[in-house]
């Protein structure tokens, strides 16, 4: 009853400490240099894999739903959207150590899945495409021109794996309707096919599921420590 009780206690506390408090826990520690390594590699690696996939050629989907919607740069917006919600994850992260570590293993997993799926899925953009002006994306991608990373979307997927990450319940309910937003303003823009959002949401998931069971575990008895984001 008393380990239950710990183990309750402890979930409790986790879930709103601050990084001084779960530094101080090896195992934190450990996984958490472990994720940022993996983070770094992919990141490291990513440009130039982007890059390679621009020389290639690939085919472009009949989407019907995309025929049925007009097309327009709605760049500004969608930019918005995305950097607002990046700059509220920055802050719950700072604020909230389990979320850091969710999203440094489940950023990582997704960036990793993109390459996956990019690299077996090759497309061109669809008809009608208009570019996405994004000043950050010299950053990430190390180029301003990249548009063959398709499936699947990572603007979409980036704001659904940080709405099923956050503990608040506004944060939540605001970006799960930010996310289908910024998903619908995707098409319109033609940056994506109707199935490469859609499977953002799938990817994004499975990447949160499988980034909370690798940032889960529990030490001894009163010393328990437990990366617990059910809640989040």
């Amino acid at each position: 009853m008393k380990t239950t009780t710990d183990e309750a206690i402890a979930n409790k506390k986790i879930k709103k400490s601050s990084w001084k408090t779960a530094w101080s826990h090896s195992k934190f520690r450990i996984k958490t240099i472990l994720g940022l390594i993996f983070m770094i590699s992919i990141l490291i690696f990513f440009p130039g894999f982007l890059a390679s996939i621009e020389l290639r050629d690939g085919i472009v989907l009949n989407d019907w739903f995309l025929k049925i919607l007009p097309a327009y740069d709605v760049s500004i917006p969608i930019f918005i959207i995305l950097y607002s919600i990046s700059v509220l994850g920055f802050i719950r992260i700072y604020q909230n150590a389990s979320i850091g570590i969710m999203a440094i293993w489940g950023f990582s997993l997704l960036f990793t899945a993109r390459i996956i799926t990019i690299a077996l899925v090759p497309l061109n953009t669809p008809n009608d495409f208009i570019m996405l002006v994004d000043p950050a994306s010299v950053v990430f991608y190390g180029s301003n021109t990249i548009t063959k990373d398709l499936f699947f979307s990572g603007h979409t997927a980036t704001l659904f794996f940080s709405a099923l990450c956050f503990e608040k319940k506004t944060d939540k309910i605001v970006t799960f309707i930010l996310t289908f937003i910024i998903g619908f303003l995707l098409l319109v823009q033609r940056a994506h096919y109707t199935i490469d959002i859609l499977g953002a949401l799938v990817f994004s998931y499975c990447c949160w599921y499988l980034a909370k069971k690798i940032t889960k575990y529990k030490t001894k008895s009163s010393e328990l420590f437990e990366i617990e984001m059910s809640g989040i």
